[in-house]
């Protein structure tokens, strides 16, 4: 039975290669992805994005390296709101809307979950980014 599973193991067809995209350049963390700065390269790499529409606008959350396959968990939505921005704070519930100002303590795209500081009564809340940049409370 070993002699077998040996033989199978030693003979077994090599494993199919596919087109991913790679970097030709380090990109760092936080740069926004250009059509320029990807390659096709045959290889072996499961889950490694293959599709130029999956990647290009995206943002590097990692540094990404020349040659090496672009994973899904690398790249995200670039970011809209940085830490420290001075951003709108909106509460909305019924008829009533409260807009203030508040500071960024943490960095997101449209639709992600931020933590903000109402610079007037430096509370700690918690809101949604919305796409003109404001913080929805919640």
């Amino acid at each position: 039975m070993k002699r077998i599973v040996l033989a199978l193991l030693l003979f077994a067809a090599p494993a199919a290669l596919a087109d991913i995209l790679v970097p030709v350049r380090t990109i760092r963390a936080k740069e926004i992805i250009a059509p320029e700065d990807l390659a096709y390269q045959s290889t072996e790499a499961p889950g490694a994005l293959s599709e130029p529409d999956e990647i290009v606008g995206q943002e590097a959350r990692v540094a990404l390296y020349a040659g090496r396959p672009v994973r899904p968990t690398d790249i995200g939505p670039p970011a809209l709101v940085d830490r420290n921005d001075i951003v709108p704070l909106i509460f909305q519930q019924g008829g009533l809307r409260i807009i203030t100002e508040g500071r960024s303590l943490g960095r997101g795209a449209v639709g992600e979950t931020v933590r903000a500081m109402n610079i007037s009564s430096r509370t700690t809340v918690t809101g949604r980014i919305l796409a003109d940049g404001s913080i929805e409370v919640q």
